[in-house]
């Protein structure tokens, strides 16, 4: 599972490290094995982060509600067929109990459904 977290910045679509090229590590707080080694994001990678958003907006905006609003509902869906792996990646990166973790995952998820 951990093969497959992504460990870089998105930004503008797509996946990048850092512009100052750092990382960090996360640890499993219950053993303090290194999990992964991320990107560690400054003040220029905000800005570019800003920038692409702000850039996105005006076309964005000229997306019909109801295509925006099902764009947002299969957000919701995504999230909700992945939330045990995301429940458990919250758990290894915490050190929470699952049934924690799977009650965060869950009430993110209805944000999305909210909104759609």
């Amino acid at each position: 599972m951990l093969a497959r977290v992504p460990t870089g910045l998105l930004i503008n679509g797509e996946w990048r490290p850092a512009a100052s090229g750092k990382t960090f590590d996360v640890e499993d707080p219950a053993t303090g094995k290194v999990l992964l080694s991320v990107a560690d994001a400054g003040a220029e990678d905000g800005k570019a982060a800003l920038d692409a958003a702000a850039e996105a907006q005006e076309s964005w905006a000229k997306v019909p509600a109801r295509e925006r609003g099902e764009i947002l509902r299969r957000a919701f869906e995504l999230v909700t067929e992945r939330a045990e792996g995301f429940a458990l990646l919250m758990t290894m990166e915490m050190g929470k109990p699952l049934a924690e973790a799977r009650g965060e995952v869950s009430y993110g998820a209805e944000f999305l459904r909210w909104l759609a």
